[in-house]
């Protein structure tokens, strides 16, 4: 199993070089030519509001579980985990990070992880929510799309199943929701609200790619694409978002190689609404000083072993 890690980079690669392969480089070149100026504040203001929607959450259902975490730690650690996330493999090491870094500082690791899979949770909810709002008022989309998605369903439910079969901290954390029950409805208020800034994002990224499509065609198709963007099958995000969204385009009629520009602008987008992060992180090492070679021996094989 120790090699499952570099299976999931793997898929995500060979994702990756399959669109290339079938649009060649113009969509993705054409990507990186949109990107501009008023595009890159836009993500960086994009990213601050979701950072900060994301972290009141976390920091309201670790006090419903009785865990310390003031909203300006929680937000400048929630920073970092989304740095961590786009440069790292698999998308949720950064979050390992931040749940096992605030477990140690409050003195109990469990709840810690409890409580960023509790709020890890309550965002995909919502987003799957939405998206059966919104998602069976285009039938033909679902339809036209029925290939690609049950594969990826199937290997979600299997990776589920997994996860708390080998990890005892998922079941503890769905146990101990009862706790966070009174919070919902302003945990579910939070989640509504990062996801409309990720939502926004991702129309600020059509409009930099020239797509002119009207909102209400765009939503559903960027509901799928940050809804695929939950599989651990990706590099930093890539992969199986750019797929899905190529498909979607494609089948709404609006063109494969526009969705897979769209993508990769916000893609490019998303790591410069997490570049503060790299800031949070150097800060955080400045202030906690040299770790020791025996320290970072320890630290790092349990952080892969719990990203697994």
């Amino acid at each position: 199993m120790k090699f499952r890690p570099w299976l999931r980079v793997a898929a995500a690669l060979a994702i990756l070089a399959g669109l290339l392969w079938w649009h060649s480089t113009s969509a993705f070149v054409a990507a990186l030519k949109a990107v501009d100026g008023p595009s890159v504040l836009a993500a960086l203001a994009a990213g601050l509001f979701t950072t900060v929607c994301a972290a009141a959450r976390w920091s309201l259902i670790a006090r419903r579980l009785g865990l310390p975490l003031p909203l300006p730690g929680a937000v400048a650690a929630y920073y970092r985990a989304v740095f961590l996330n786009a440069v790292l493999p698999a998308g949720v090491l950064g979050d390992v990070h931040r749940a096992v870094s605030h477990g140690h500082r409050s003195g109990d690791l469990g709840r810690g992880v409890r409580a960023v899979v509790l709020e890890r949770a309550a965002g995909q909810i919502v987003l799957v929510l939405a998206c059966l709002a919104v998602l069976p008022a285009r039938p033909a989309l679902l339809a036209s799309l029925t290939p690609a998605l049950i594969p990826a369903a199937l290997l979600l439910s299997v990776l589920v199943a997994l996860a708390r079969w080998r990890h005892r901290a998922v079941a503890a954390a769905f146990a101990e929701a009862r706790g966070v029950l009174p919070a919902w409805p302003a945990v579910a208020a939070l989640s509504a609200a990062a996801l409309a800034g990720h939502l926004a994002l991702f129309v600020v990224a059509a409009r930099a790619a020239g797509s002119h499509a009207p909102l209400i065609e765009l939503l559903p198709l960027l509901l799928l694409a940050l809804l695929v963007m939950g599989l651990p099958l990706n590099v930093g995000g890539w992969g199986p978002r750019e797929a899905v969204t190529a498909l979607a385009f494609g089948a709404a009629g609006l063109g494969s190689a526009e969705g897979l520009t769209i993508s990769v602008v916000y893609g490019v987008l998303t790591f410069v609404a997490a570049l503060p992060g790299a800031l949070a992180l150097l800060v955080q090492h400045r202030e906690a000083g040299p770790e020791r070679p025996d320290e970072a021996r320890e630290r790092v094989p349990a952080l892969a072993g719990r990203g697994q």
